[in-house]
């Protein structure tokens, strides 16, 4: 079900992950951010829109991961937007014509069959010095960074005041930092923080791609907690982030995301040991 969280910006989530669909409402139709994942939540996605005579005019993936790059033919056929590292990041992995073989080891078993991969990754790059969706509805600006993976964008609705940050400033997942995409992913992390720290200032909203909306003072609180995260993976800790507590969340998984990351960024400290 469609929940508004500002004047003409709704989302749908997804138990999936708790995966957030961002549905933008302009005059004439709406932009439709990270769709989903299962078909059956695309699929009551578009029925929700149908029910508010609103076509899908355009689309956008804020970045190059599998379940941000999803689609359901009931949401028809817009032009379907990204960034252009983001953009050329998934036609990298498409140009190989074994990809959907290794779909397998993206998409976890236990939903492979709910979901289709005929429409997935479709996705028009936007010139580098793009600075908003171009689309026929509120201004959306696009903040682009390397924290997270190539060419990930956060989305500023200017007029009403929400930051939709892909996969950021989650309540219920940790930083998940780029450590095989670039030569500096602590760094990369703490400046795309520094930027939608910035953002922030004008937003009242703040939209994760997995978790709970933020509001008020809760946007900073994200930030921050966010930062101390990083910087304590960067030395070392990092274990005492709420979020890979025994009762949260991602207990069954996140703590061996973290683990992952404590050795791939050890690695890369290592004389001799190229980055990645």
């Amino acid at each position: 079900m469609l929940r508004q969280v500002a004047d003409g910006v709704l989302i749908r989530q997804s138990e999936f992950v708790q995966s957030n669909a961002v549905v933008v409402q302009g005059d004439a139709g709406v932009l439709v951010i990270d769709p989903g994942v299962l078909d059956s939540d695309m699929a009551a996605l578009a029925g929700d829109l149908r029910e508010l005579g609103q076509p899908v005019l355009a689309g956008f993936s804020t970045h190059p991961h599998w379940d941000h790059l999803l689609w359901h033919a009931g949401l028809g056929t817009p032009p379907r937007y990204g960034t252009a590292r983001c953009a050329a990041a998934i036609a990298a992995e498409l140009s190989d014509a074994g990809w959907r073989d290794r779909a397998a080891e993206w998409i976890p078993p236990d939903i492979a069959g709910q979901l289709s991969l005929d429409l997935f990754g479709l996705i028009t790059g936007l010139p580098a010095e793009t600075a908003r969706v171009p689309w026929d509805g509120p201004q959306v600006r696009i903040i682009e960074h390397q924290g997270h993976a190539p060419g990930h964008a956060a989305l500023l609705i200017e007029d009403r005041g929400v930051l939709v940050a892909g996969d950021m400033l989650s309540d219920v997942l940790i930083p998940m930092l780029g450590v095989t995409d670039t030569q500096d992913p602590i760094e990369d992390y703490l400046a795309a923080l520094r930027l939608l720290d910035s953002a922030a200032a004008e937003a009242d909203v703040l939209v994760p791609g997995h978790g709970s909306v933020g509001v008020g003072d809760q946007v900073s609180a994200r930030i921050e907690q966010d930062l101390a995260y990083v910087r304590a993976l960067r030395d070392g800790g990092g274990l005492s982030d709420p979020r890979l507590g025994p009762a949260a969340y991602g207990k069954d998984f996140l703590p061996a995301v973290h683990a992952r990351q404590v050795r791939l960024l050890a690695q890369r400290s290592e004389p001799g040991q190229p980055p990645g």
